[in-house]
């Protein structure tokens, strides 16, 4: 797997990148300068689309996991954020057993996918997304990555990672997950690990 390091901002516009790694790797930072970038540069807010999958941020033994974009682009009204109908649940934090983390995962797939579907219905020729694998615990990955081949830019992040420790019933799910992740990662023309 070839991986880039990240430039100037300016360098990504018109091609299809994401970012990955450990928690603490200032995934969503760098997505935050990049709106932050796609603003200052005077980029119509009406060709970005924003969709941000990640649950609130929790501080767990020293960690600060997940994290919201602060969204540059909220600010502007004519930016497509789309919001999500619900939150997202940091579901390594919060399920407990086997049948709590399918609940979870269950509900932050309608969440994610319902965000995901309003940009298919109305693709824009930018798309950020904050979080992907979120989405990809339950969701098709060629789905996404068919809405990604509608953009002309697309910059988005992916927790890639072992630092979270959980409890054996999660041993399939974080396969399915890394799987899924290496997938994306694979099919995308720009990567950049963190």
């Amino acid at each position: 797997m070839k991986n880039q390091r990240l430039h100037e901002y300016q360098d990504y516009i018109g091609h299809h990148t994401i970012i990955f790694g450990d928690v603490n790797a200032k995934k969503t930072y760098h997505t935050e300068k990049f709106i932050q970038y796609l603003i200052e540069a005077h980029f119509n807010p009406n060709d970005i689309t924003i969709l941000d999958f990640a649950p609130r941020s929790k501080e767990i033994n020293g960690l600060n996991v997940g994290g919201k974009l602060r969204n540059q682009c909220k600010s502007h009204e004519s930016c497509n954020f789309v919001n999500l109908k619900g939150d997202i649940i940091p579901l390594r934090l919060t399920a407990r057993n086997k049948k709590e983390l399918h609940e979870i995962v269950e509900q932050n797939y309608i969440i994610t996918s319902e965000a995901l579907e309003a940009f298919n219905k109305n693709p824009t020729h930018i798309l950020i997304i904050n979080d992907i694998s979120i989405y990809l615990h339950y969701g098709d990955k060629k789905k996404i990555l068919q809405a990604i081949k509608k953009t002309t830019t697309f910059f988005g992040n992916s927790y890639y990672g072992k630092s979270i420790k959980n409890p054996s019933f999660y041993s399939l799910f974080n396969i399915k997950e890394r799987k899924n992740v290496k997938y994306i990662i694979k099919h995308l023309e720009r990567r950049i690990k963190l």
